[in-house]
Order: structure tokens, then sequence, then C-alpha cells
């Protein structure tokens, strides 16, 4: 049996083929890059239609290789936050908004929860632009009355399967569902402006879904796969890194960036006391997820690449070694994510001179960066009483060997590895539908490396 991953992310739609141990093929990954629609308003978007194209090119390219022949499952990680108005025929009537769009705001007059910190424990979020308390009011006020809401891996699937109920880890990143009972919440939902049972309907535990008579037609060697509900991104990238467990924290640093653990929390049960500054999303029926985001990452070092002209490769990394780290930065290019409020624009510099280089910029975004993600393990870890390990990984932190050591300096005297597979939150989502999620620190493929090995 062969597991179709699918990576629903911000930068990029991506599609690979894994073994029945979530190890991938050779050979068997497709990618398109997606267009981030951004502008200095604070938008955010993305275009639903051509994201659809993408991932249909992706499973072309599968299937024209012959690698889709043996799938038996399809998993899929998606981007949390997104919200896509839709006409009633199901066709978009506007962009998707992300995660990283800072425009929403509540509507004046509007208030928000009775008790923000008991509407904080219930949810994991608060009412904030991030989430569609305030997205969706904001929303209708800029698109037609007839227009209701669903997400953008609901949109995506719901064209490619016969059904496609929203999976429990993205209602959690709604921000309207409650945690424990693991339906919609009555309080959250009004202050959307929905009722709940005008919501998308949420995907059982246990479910699957199958394509649809035209894309089995299209796509005949999945018309018998299962479909396993949607995972999470930040969940999916946890799992995929192996910490599944409060004794390891995950660091990953792709297109955002974040600082995540995971803790057992079956149904029903009370989750554990939440820290007023972290939110807490769902892996699955009997899994959180607690953390920080932030909206730079890897965008950082790309509009460094792009602006300063900057060095490459070898070069750079060799520079970046002989900074002598004078420059101090905000790196909140991008705005603040939850419960955060700055806009986007609010990045600084300071500490510069005649003799400040491009690097020394890059080196103090990425160093800035660092010091946000500490602060806020240092919250992870008085929830539990010890210091935890950290693995590092995602894309950005691939690419660059100095940004790691960075953290490795920042994060001591913590235990830090680094986790070398590329694609954590494709590997992630496939071991949550195999079902495997405590497994995920001894699967095969899923080794570390120690980070002051791997720096030298």
């Amino acid at each position: 049996m062969d597991i179709l991953a699918l990576d629903l992310g911000t930068s990029s739609v991506r599609g690979l083929v894994l073994d029945a141990d979530a190890v991938p093929r050779p050979g068997a990954l497709a990618r398109r890059r997606v267009r981030l629609v951004t502008g200095d308003d604070g938008s955010g978007t993305l275009d639903g239609p051509a994201y659809l194209a993408c991932l249909v090119e992706c499973l072309d390219e599968l299937a024209a290789g012959g690698h889709l022949r043996d799938v038996d499952l399809v998993a899929t990680s998606a981007q949390w936050h997104s919200v896509l108005p839709v006409a009633p025929d199901g066709t978009p009537s506007g962009p998707v908004l992300t995660w990283l769009d800072t425009r929403p705001e509540p509507l004046p007059g509007a208030t928000g929860p009775a008790d923000p910190a008991d509407f904080h424990g219930r949810t994991g979020t608060w009412w904030h632009r991030c989430y569609w308390s305030v997205r969706l009011p904001w929303l209708r006020e800029r698109v037609d009355g007839s227009a209701r809401f669903t997400g953008l891996a609901e949109y995506v699937l719901g064209t490619l399967l016969d059904d496609a109920p929203m999976s429990i880890s993205l209602a959690s990143g709604t921000g309207l569902l409650d945690l424990r009972r693991l339906d919609w919440d009555p309080e959250a939902c009004e202050l959307a402006g929905v009722r709940p049972d005008q919501m998308l309907r949420l995907a059982p535990d246990g479910w699957h879904g199958r394509l649809n008579a035209a894309s089995a037609r299209r796509w005949p060697q999945l018309a018998g796969a299962r479909w396993a509900p949607p995972v999470g991104d930040g969940a999916a990238a946890n799992v995929g890194s192996g910490c599944v467990d409060p004794t390891r924290a995950a660091v990953t640093v792709g297109t955002s960036a974040a600082v995540r653990m995971i803790q057992a929390v079956p149904a029903g049960a009370e989750p554990p006391p939440l820290p007023e500054q972290l939110w807490r999303y769902r892996v699955d029926h009997n899994h959180v997820v607690t953390g920080a985001a932030y909206s730079s990452g890897g965008n950082l070092f790309a509009w460094a690449a792009r602006e300063l002209r900057l060095p490459e490769g070898t070069e750079l990394e060799a520079a970046l070694d002989r900074v002598a780290g004078s420059v101090r930065a905000n790196p909140r290019f991008g705005g603040d994510r939850p419960p955060g409020v700055a806009p986007a624009g609010s990045g600084e510099l300071r500490g510069l001179s005649f003799g400040t280089t491009a690097v020394d910029i890059l080196a103090g975004l990425m160093s800035g960066l660092c010091r946000l993600v500490a602060d806020d393990l240092t919250l992870l870890e008085a929830g539990i009483g010890e210091p935890m390990e950290v693995i590092l990984g995602g894309g950005a932190l691939t690419a660059s060997p100095w940004w790691r050591g960075a953290f490795l300096d920042v994060l001591a005297p913590r235990r830090v590895c680094w986790q070398r597979n590329p694609e954590i939150g494709a590997t992630g989502a496939a071991l949550v539908a195999l079902g495997r999620l405590t497994e995920a620190d001894e699967i095969a493929g899923i080794g570390r490396t120690d980070e002051a090995a791997s720096h030298a």
C-alpha cells in the first residue's frame, strides 16, 4: 500500500507518494508554486480556482509518472485559518483570505466574548482578525449577501471528492470549535454571525472520502483510494518532526514559523490549562497542539534575498559566520499572529551604521525570530514544568545551517536537534491518517541529527 500525501501550503502545493511506513518514494514528488498576493494594506490572498488548478497539475504529473497505481490512502496537510466566500453554486465569489491577511477587524459596535478567558479556554483562540469570529462579519460587508463561507481545503477537496466535511483539525483553526465537545461553539458562532447548524458539517472520527465520478475518470488509479480528513499544517509538521508528546517541542520555519507541542486529550476530556498568550488547536479527535506562530519565517529570507542582493549558497553561509551581531531587528514584517494585533509593516531594524552590510541585516532578522521563539517556548515549558527537547524543521532551516546554529545558541542549554526530512508536513499528515501518530518518533525515515554535529 502506498500513501499519497498532499501539502496545501501558502507558497506551494505539493503531492508526494510515500510507502506504508510514510517514507517518500524516490522521484514521486510534484510541486507547483502558487501566487500569494500581498499588499501594503495587509492583504494576503490566494486565487481559489488557480490554487485548485495547481493541485490538479500535481495529480496529473504523478499519474503520468505511474506513481499513483498502488495508492490506497490519501492524506492532506492544509493551511489553518483560510476562508473563502462562495456563491450558492459553489463558485468562489472572492479571493481566499490566508493567515497572512491582517485587514479583517471587528465591525463598528461589535463586542467580543462575554468572558474572554473562558472563551480562550473553550476554543483555544481569541476574538481576533485571524479567526472566523472576526473574518466572517468583515467579509459579509464586502461580498454578495448570498455568499456562504468555506475553507480552502474544503473548497479544493469538495471539487474532487463525493463528500468533503471539515476535519476537526481544520475546524479548530477557525476559532469557532469547542475543543472539548468537538462541536461548533454557540458563542463563537454568534460572534461570526452564523448559527452552528449553518456551519460546515464536521467529519466524524474514522471518516474517509472517495473521489467523485468525474475525478475518478481523470485519475482511475485513485478511484478506490480512501481520503483521510485533512490535518492542520502546524499539527502535521509536529507529527512529521517526531514531536508527539510534551517532552518535545517542534520549531518549524517554512514560509512562516511556529513553536508547538502535542498532548493526548481525547474528545470529551478537559484540556490542560492554557497560558493566555498561546493558542490551542486540534490534531485529531484524540490530541491537541499548543503553541505560538509568527507571520515571518522563510519569507524573511526570501525578502532579504530579493531586496538586499545577498550572496548565495556557501558564500552566504560563510558571510553569516563572520557577522558580529550588531543589528537588532523586529521581524514582524507581516504583523502579528494572534493574540498580537500589530499590523503588517511592523518590522524594525536598529543598530545600523555605515559599516552595516546586507548580510548583517539578514542575520539581525533571523536572530530576531529566534528570540521570539525562545520566549514562547519558555511559556510552553512553564505548563510542563521542565525543559523540553527541541526539534528544528522546515524548508527554511534546511536551507540555512547558520540559522539552525542561531537557534541552537538562543535555545541553549536545551537539547536541540534537526529533522532533516524536508516534507515534514506531508509525512506527518500521512502518519495521522495511518493512525500511527504516537509512533512518529520511531517510524523509519523520521530520524534526527544532533544540531551541533549538523552545523559543524
